[in-house]
């Protein structure tokens, strides 16, 4: 099978070097086995003319293989390829992760995407081995692996937290897929996962995240923290935590970094089967799929990027957690500070947004950030500032609730940002903004952010929007990390002149005395 990217020659060293870079990037299949491994395998290179590289692991389940007992490749992290591109099949693999085939079945997939099921199912065949259903089951095997082996939740309970529509479905699938029954899974699970497998507490669920090395994981912790509201989320050095409206109701959840610089995600859910999309907006949210050497060798073979890359490998751009409110976030941060924004956002959760229980001390209410229908209905008794400001934020909120504008992780990158663009009071740094974070775009740069621009004069780039937008094009398919460079380069005091803005805003010192923290409180863009 042949897809972009590496040659069969150059995915042959790969997996005889065993090199990790590539663990789900691509499986190997193995003609005389029958099975199919990621690329670091420990077992003996098989000979290249036994060997069929698949972008997928459901095309290799299609061709007939399963999956290797010793490497596990469900258990690599995912492929950056489907933020990469931005095509039909990487738009399908964004919301199948989501969990739409779960939610809305293969006829709800392709209405999403503008397709007929029929030439959906023939073009995701043609393009990954795989149609969409065999995608889907292929992801619920992805999460039932996961849990078997990370937590010590019943079978059943793994069954439908994974998106089976039963027990036997579920048996079934793990045997074909694994070679196994679930028991026999779950009793392979690897030392190191059962150290961490265990429920923290009655009805929590604790389980490890892979994620490539390098991993600024501080820098991405810093963003949260400087940004979080209260009640809704909790941000230290190293976790974070929020509440989250999913299908199923409310639900809670928190990123940690472990001594071993393990990432765990622990979750409480109304609904079981809202783990599996849980753990794909988490993934999103951390950018944990990103492939950092590839992003970081393309920047740092540039002169002036070389000393803010090797000062911050791994760097990460923070996606979104709801696309909705990220909208409104965005919106109501346009030409303000953090800080103001912050506060602007806490006071409109406070008001309109659902309190629910506690997380997992039992200490604390939480609190839901608000609807789009409650910001539609009551914003404009909550927001201050500009009466058009207000407008604009009350009737994005508004659209959003009523289905005119639909916002997901799965749109078409330039359909969105033009319907973005068709909203009154939403310019280019919102509706870009926002495609950066919701879709996880690699290849967004923000020519009109203040921080940006402040951080391109400061490394020695032009500082002017035209010149540098000229400049950031040598930087594509990665322009989005340079961004986050250029917002981690700005100085502790960015003048802003003209937008009605404050003339000097004062970044957080605390958050600039270390390396690590990303720009806290300089403002974020301007329209």
């Amino acid at each position: 099978m042949s897809f972009p990217g590496m040659t069969f020659d150059e995915r042959y060293r790969a997996i005889d070097a065993r090199d990790t870079r590539f663990d789900g990037q691509f499986v190997t299949a193995v003609r005389s086995t029958g099975i199919y491994c990621r690329p670091s395998c420990p077992a003996r290179t098989p000979k290249p003319e036994n060997v069929t590289f698949f972008p997928t692991s459901a095309a290799a389940h299609e061709a007939g293989y399963r999956a290797c007992k010793r490497c596990l490749p469900e258990a690599a992290p995912g492929s950056p390829e489907w933020n990469l591109r931005g095509d039909v099949a990487a738009r399908a693999m964004r919301l199948i992760a989501d969990g739409v085939v779960e939610r809305e079945g293969v006829p709800g997939l392709a209405a999403r995407l503008g397709y007929s099921t029929r030439h959906l199912t023939r073009l995701l065949a043609a393009e990954l081995g795989a149609g969409p259903l065999a995608l889907a089951r292929a992801h619920r095997a992805h999460t039932a692996r996961m849990l078997l082996v990370g937590t010590d939740l019943p079978i059943a309970d793994v069954a439908f937290s994974a998106g089976f529509a039963s027990v036997r479905q579920f048996n079934d699938t793990v045997r074909e897929v694994f070679g196994l029954a679930p028991g026999d899974l779950r009793a392979r699970r690897h030392a190191r996962e059962a150290g961490a497998a265990a429920t923290v507490v009655p009805g929590e669920i604790d389980l490890l995240l892979p994620y490539r090395k390098p991993f600024d994981a501080a820098g991405l912790f810093a963003w949260m923290r400087a940004r979080a509201l209260p009640g809704v989320e909790e941000a230290g050095e190293r976790s974070f935590a929020r509440h989250l409206r999913l299908d199923g109701g409310p639900a809670w959840f928190a990123l940690s970094l472990d001594g071993a610089d393990r990432l765990h995600l622990r979750a409480r859910l109304t609904q079981l089967g809202d783990l599996a999309p849980l753990v794909t907006r988490a993934r999103r949210l951390f950018d944990l799929d990103a492939d950092p050497e590839a992003v970081d060798a393309a920047l740092a073979a540039h002169e002036p990027l070389a000393p803010l890359v090797a000062a911050v490998p791994g760097i990460r751009v923070p996606g979104a957690a709801d696309p909705h409110e990220m909208l409104i976030r965005a919106m109501i941060g346009q030409q303000i500070t953090v800080a103001a924004a912050r506060t602007a956002l806490t006071q409109l959760a406070q008001e309109l947004g659902e309190r629910v229980g506690s997380g997992p001390e039992g200490t604390e209410e939480g609190i839901l950030f608000p609807t789009m229908a409650a910001i539609a209905e009551r914003g404009h008794e909550v927001l201050r500032g500009p009466a058009a400001r207000i407008r604009a934020v009350t009737g994005a909120a508004a659209a959003l609730a009523d289905g005119s504008l639909r916002l997901t992780a799965g749109d078409d990158g330039a359909a969105q940002r033009e319907a973005l663009l068709a909203m009154p009071g939403i310019g280019p740094w919102t509706a870009d903004y926002v495609r950066m974070r919701v879709l996880g775009d690699p290849d967004v740069f923000l020519p009109g952010d203040v921080a940006a621009r402040a951080g391109a004069g400061a490394a020695g780039l032009p500082s002017e929007p035209g010149p540098l937008t000229v400049w950031a094009t040598r930087t594509a398919p990665w322009r989005s990390y340079l961004t986050a460079h250029l917002w981690r380069a700005a100085p502790a005091k960015t003048v802003r002149k003209g937008s009605g803005a404050p003339s000097a805003v004062d970044a957080s010192a605390s958050a600039l005395a270390s390396k690590t923290a990303l720009t806290t409180s300089i403002t974020e863009g301007s329209k």
